[in-house]
């Protein structure tokens, strides 16, 4: 386990609106801001289309990560995540999972990762800004490749 006390900064509610590309604003509004790291405790969204990391088939290896995609539309969604730095790009690296009910099935659901999604009506959500420690998202070579967070 690797645990970090963290010390809190700026608070910012977001709005994205109608046909925002949902993770590109976020990590925009990150760096125009200057947020290198952070959380979202939770957001609320419609989304007109969504990518989630999924796969319809058998995985080889159900211990690996999965790296295939499902796509979804017409979708409410309700997710939380974490905002670190990579620092192999100095970029802000976005960590957001997901659960989605698609609207015209009942509201059946689907939870992921998110890779990609465009936001339908709005998008809202509580920013939280984290001074220290530094969070970096570092690939452990040991684990698949996966970027993982690290505290400094």
């Amino acid at each position: 386990m690797r645990a970090a006390e963290l010390a809190g900064g700026r608070r910012f509610g977001l709005v994205l609106d109608d046909g925002e590309d949902f993770l590109s604003s976020l990590a925009g509004f990150c760096t125009n801001q200057g947020i290198r790291q952070g959380y979202l405790p939770m957001f609320i969204a419609g989304l007109r289309d969504v990518e989630l990391v999924g796969s319809c088939r058998k995985l080889p290896d159900p211990e690996a990560p999965v790296w295939d995609s499902v796509f979804l539309e017409n979708a409410e969604a309700i997710g939380c995540g974490t905002i670190a730095t990579d620092p192999s790009t100095a970029q802000v690296s976005l960590h957001v999972h997901v659960s989605v009910g698609l609207k015209a099935h009942s509201a059946t659901a689907h939870t992921s990762h998110l890779l990609r999604a465009e936001v339908r009506f709005l998008a809202e959500m509580y920013l939280v800004e984290v001074t220290s420690p530094v969070m970096d998202r570092i690939r452990d070579t040991d684990m698949y490749d996966v970027p993982l967070l690290h505290f400094s």
